[in-house]
């Protein structure tokens, strides 16, 4: 071996072995393994037909491209509501055109779109309750990137390209991968030597088209291939889909923000009284109800029509039920003793005034008498009816106030004992809340109560008690405007504001969803079609609203419905 043809060699030996760090052949595996690393997981790559995005101050406009037609989207910016009543002119490359509104969006023919390329479009927006506004978007079709043994081949012979994919390679190397690359430049001095000096350039030219063929992963045995699946390409379908980004953001169309009815608000920081929770249950007004009872034991007895059913209205002074007293056979002997003693009595008087009233024509007795006598008989006569009615009329049981009956204890012939609870009646539209707070609340303004399945009240302060329950202080709220579905004795939180104030961003509940991991969690609308999650600390405000603390930037744009249904995308 002579040295010049040594020195000859050393190039040709360098490529191979540089081709080797730039694209490192797999090897065949025993039985059938595959001992290449294992492949980093593919980025996910947005599936959506090309769009143009732009915005304003008052409208955020969408348009997507498909089939060799526009799809524009146009929405509110500051609460993301669409906008379908608008007249839209476009101004494209083959000059300006109405687009014509089409299930809540609008449709603009442009087979121009079907070509790559990068169009400039100048959208002019009349809003039937506004003034026109002017929007400015690029929409870009991208073009097919060529792909397979072409792409290795003019990559590799890229001067640019190679260089930098070499000092990739080196730099990420692992040992394994440096010794192949020194094992090739060796191979290929060898190599170059034993050919000769007339076949160095062939055989360089044969070297550097082996090296830069495609890699192909080795054979299992029984011709199976354990190389790794190839990455997901990027394909556009007939409709865009909702998914979550490698950074974690969401991307989700303008089509299913409409179907989830997603609405956004812009944050504002503002300084909010501190609002303590409490305890409490739904209570009647003691103003507008009360309770039915027997003021002696008795047999019950129905009305007429029966006994008041739940939920049915009664008027005050309305009879409910009748108690029938049970007389023992002293009271009963008592009785007839009595009504044999008046019965005496009544025959008496009447006798008399048959008597004075011959002698007042005489003149021996006055007409005052006689008078006297008469109302004496009348007195006489309603004692004995009286008694009577005690021994065959029931008590009467009246409704102490209007409302609906919230509970019922009456049974037909059942014994009613004093002080037994027959009858609630409640009104409907005037209900309380009792809460109970540990510490003193002195005109507690701006209450508001939530209940358990999220509906906020409005409640105006009524008082507190002097005297402690179970070491807590009973206070008294009045529940202001529309009460219907509400019931006596459910539970609620209380959310009474204190003296203290807290600055932060108010934002309403169903906008802060629970992560995975358990934090708090808000989604920013930072793109048209893009929604970012923000990890928050929030503190209770009132029954709609909550305050975040931290983890906010006042100015965003933040969903304030549907966030729930958003975090659900995957």
């Amino acid at each position: 071996m002579r040295f010049a043809t040594l020195l000859r060699a050393i190039p040709a030996a360098a490529v191979f072995a540089a081709t080797l760090l730039v694209q490192p052949p797999h090897g065949f595996a025993h039985e059938g393994e595959d001992h290449a690393h294992a492949p980093q997981p593919a980025a996910i790559a947005v599936t959506a037909a090309p769009r143009a995005e732009a915005v304003s101050d008052q409208f955020e406009l969408v348009a997507v491209a498909r089939s060799g037609a526009l799809t524009i989207y146009l929405d509110r910016f500051r609460t993301n509501e669409p906008v379908a009543d608008a007249a839209i002119s476009v101004e494209t490359p083959a000059g300006a055109a109405p687009a014509s509104p089409i299930d809540g969006a609008y449709r603009l023919d442009a087979p121009w779109s079907a070509a790559p390329g990068r169009y400039d479009l100048i959208f002019t927006v009349t809003p039937k309750d506004g003034a026109a506004d002017v929007l400015i978007a690029t929409l870009v079709v991208p073009g097919n990137a060529p792909a397979g043994p072409d792409r290795a081949v003019s990559s590799l012979f890229s001067s640019t390209a190679f260089a930098g994919e070499l000092r990739n390679r080196v730099a990420n190397s692992d040992p394994l991968l440096i010794a192949t690359a020194v094992g090739g430049f060796v191979f290929g001095l060898l190599v170059m030597a034993i050919i000769g000096r007339r076949k160095i350039m062939p055989a360089l030219a044969v070297l550097a088209a082996l090296s830069a063929l495609p890699n192909r992963p080795g054979l299992a045995h029984e011709g199976e291939d354990h190389g790794h699946a190839p990455p997901p390409t990027t394909a556009v379908g007939d409709r865009d889909l909702s998914q979550r980004l490698a950074d974690g953001a969401l991307f989700v169309p303008k089509p299913t923000q409409r179907i989830l009815a997603i609405r956004t608000d812009i944050a504002t920081a503002a300084a909010h009284r501190r609002m303590i929770e409490l305890p409490g249950r739904i209570i009647p007004d003691p103003n507008a109800s009360g309770y039915v009872q027997a003021s002696a034991g008795g047999r019950l007895s129905a009305p007429e029509g029966g006994f008041p059913r739940l939920g049915t209205r009664v008027k005050k002074g309305e009879v409910v039920a009748f108690v029938a007293r049970p007389l023992q056979a002293i009271d009963a002997s008592d009785i007839r003793q009595r009504q044999g003693e008046l019965d005496q009595q009544i025959s008496i008087v009447e006798r008399r005034i048959a008597r004075f009233e011959a002698l007042v024509q005489k003149g021996a007795v006055t007409q005052v008498q006689l008078d006297e006598a008469r109302l004496e008989l009348q007195g006489l006569k309603d004692r004995r009816n009286a008694l009577d009615r005690t021994r065959q009329e029931p008590e009467a049981l009246v409704a102490p106030a209007s409302g609906v009956v919230a509970e019922v204890n009456a049974i037909a012939g059942q014994m009613a004992q004093p002080g037994t609870v027959l009858f609630h009646i409640v009104d409907p539209a005037r209900l309380w809340v009792e809460a109970l707070s540990f510490d003193a609340l002195i005109n507690a303004q701006g209450a508001t109560a939530r209940s358990t399945v999220g509906r906020a009240l409005t409640l105006t302060y009524q008082g507190s008690g002097f005297a402690d329950r179970n070491q807590a202080i009973p206070v008294h709220f009045r529940i202001e405007g529309d009460t219907s579905g509400l019931r006596v004795g459910q539970f609620v939180t209380v959310l009474a504001a204190t003296e203290d104030e807290k600055s932060g961003i108010a934002v309403p509940r169903s906008s802060v969803v629970r992560s995975q991991a358990g934090q708090d969690l808000v989604f920013e609308h930072t793109g048209a079609e893009r929604f970012e999650p923000r990890s928050v600390r929030v503190e209770p405000l009132d029954g709609e609203r909550v305050l975040v603390v931290s983890g906010l930037g006042q100015g965003v744009r933040i969903v304030t419905q549907g966030a729930e249904l958003i975090e659900q995308v995957r």
